[in-house]
């Protein structure tokens, strides 16, 4: 007779398919950094200057995703990117990576459902947000407990919504750029005359680097496909077809709508709009257009709730199949979820919004300044692990040519994307506003490392190992 441990399984299913794993990474980065921090952006650096913003950001992420789908097509497991530095670059390395990112992603949970508690309100004014919260924390608990499957399917459609709902944005905008739509208060179509009003780059270079910051905020969420590495379809053909298309859909929905936002309102004004998509939908006159955007950006921000919390499940499930988090989270219930692992998540989450109450001007900042480094050093570990992997990989007697999804112009790539991302945390420490927060981040990763050698560098961490196909690709 089996007992109930034998009846659960022990490695998490692969019951994602292709197009999950590229709803999920898209979905990850079109969210409230677009609907709501695209204004910020470009009243920062004005329409030119945000434009170039957001082409160099999307080279950055090009850069992290073709490193990181290098790594997860030889391992393709669950926590991704944290097993990819623990192996490649150092146990330690790996440990901080893990935490950092499972508190960046927590946090962001707890803050999204106050955010969807706050959207509410607009068309339930009487009913307190705290209920709100607690209806949303049910629900997307409920679908990340029951299955992969269930979870993936359900981030599908979420990440559809977003994505129809930023193409009728870019249609509808350029036809009244144009002229084919005609606004509301009677202007001339306004064509390019809020690009060339102000010259290219109205508040110069400081302004496009400034602004940078949020366009590389936006963007992180894209490494999610890593994590659901494990959990997907046969990951050497998914992988590489999901990195193709979301580096090209990203930065063409992004730029798009950024050019059609900056050329309908001017620039000095949508900086300090709430939510310049509204604007402009009421511009040509759609109806409902505050209610339908306000939709839209509930969804984006159940979204990244829901993925934040699958990410941050898998990530404590793989510290602790590495022996970086106590055993308990490296259990499967009988569906194939890391349950305590989810349950520990969702009370963290939920925890940390109290310090938004308690303790905003101390925890609650370090928490947000944690967050906010957590992503960039991310996609730096991201390129030093592959990095090394590929010189490990020809050190052992491998041919580039074998591997069925590699990085080009090596080692030119991992080293630029390490370097911009450096670039980052430069800019961050000379804007006074961010700095403060660069400070408590980096300072919480060096405690991460010496938490780590104390409590850990004497044990023998292990790392999950190759398949045999992934064994003979490695030495070949």
């Amino acid at each position: 007779m089996q007992t109930e441990d034998e009846n659960q399984p022990k490695e998490l299913q692969r019951s994602m398919k292709s197009r999950h794993l590229f709803m999920l990474s898209l979905g990850g980065v079109i969210g409230t950094g677009l609907f709501l921090g695209s204004g910020y952006a470009i009243g920062e650096a004005g329409p030119s200057g945000a434009i170039v913003a957001y082409l160099v950001g999307g080279l950055l992420m090009y850069l992290a995703m073709i490193c990181l789908g290098e790594l997860s097509v030889v391992m393709p497991v669950s926590g991704s990117f944290q097993v990819h530095a623990t192996k490649f670059i150092g146990p330690a390395t790996g440990f901080v990576i893990g935490w950092v990112y499972w508190l960046s992603w927590a946090l962001y949970v707890g803050l999204e459902f106050v955010a969807a508690g706050l959207l509410m309100t607009r068309w339930f004014p009487d009913i307190p947000v705290w209920i709100w919260c607690v209806i949303f924390t049910v629900l997307l608990f409920t679908i990340n407990a029951l299955t992969t499957r269930s979870f993936a399917e359900t981030e599908y459609w979420f990440s559809g919504i977003k994505v129809l709902a930023v193409i009728l944005f870019i249609i509808i905008g350029a036809a009244a750029m144009f002229g084919l739509i005609h606004m509301e208060d009677a202007q001339p179509a306004p064509f390019f005359s809020n690009f060339i009003g102000d010259g290219l780059f109205p508040t110069g270079f400081t302004g496009v680097f400034i602004s940078m910051m949020t366009v590389v905020y936006a963007f992180q969420g894209s490494e999610i496909m890593g994590v659901a590495a494990g959990e997907t379809e046969n990951p050497q053909q998914s992988i590489p077809r999901a990195i193709r298309n979301i580096v090209i859909r990203v930065l063409l929905f992004y730029v798009l709508a950024i050019f059609v936002l900056s050329a309908i309102v001017p620039w000095q004004e949508v900086g300090v709009l709430e939510s310049p998509f509204v604007t402009v939908f009421e511009m040509v006159g759609i109806p409902y257009a505050a209610d339908i955007m306000n939709f839209v950006i509930l969804t984006a921000v159940l979204s990244v709730g829901n993925t934040g919390l699958f990410a941050c499940t898998r990530i404590l499930f793989s510290l602790s199949q590495n022996g970086m988090a106590h055993s308990a989270f490296g259990k499967l219930n009988r569906r194939g979820v890391p349950f305590n692992a989810l349950l520990v998540t969702m009370v963290f989450a939920l925890l940390s919004l109290l310090t938004s109450v308690v303790a905003e001007e101390t925890l609650f900042v370090v928490l947000l300044s944690i967050s906010g480094v957590g992503g960039v050093l991310t996609w730096m570990a991201i390129a030093f692990a592959q990095y090394r992997f590929r010189k490990q990989y020809i050190r052992a007697g491998g041919k580039v040519e074998n591997l069925k999804f590699r990085v080009p112009f090596f080692p030119f790539a991992p080293i630029l994307c390490i370097i911009m991302c450096l670039g980052i945390f430069v800019f961050t420490a000379y804007d006074p506003t961010q700095r403060t927060s660069l400070y408590w981040g980096l300072g919480f990763v060096v405690a991460c490392y010496i938490f780590y050698y104390f409590r850990y560098a004497r044990r023998n961490v292990e790392v999950p190992a190759l398949t045999n196909e992934q064994t003979n690709d490695f030495i070949q």
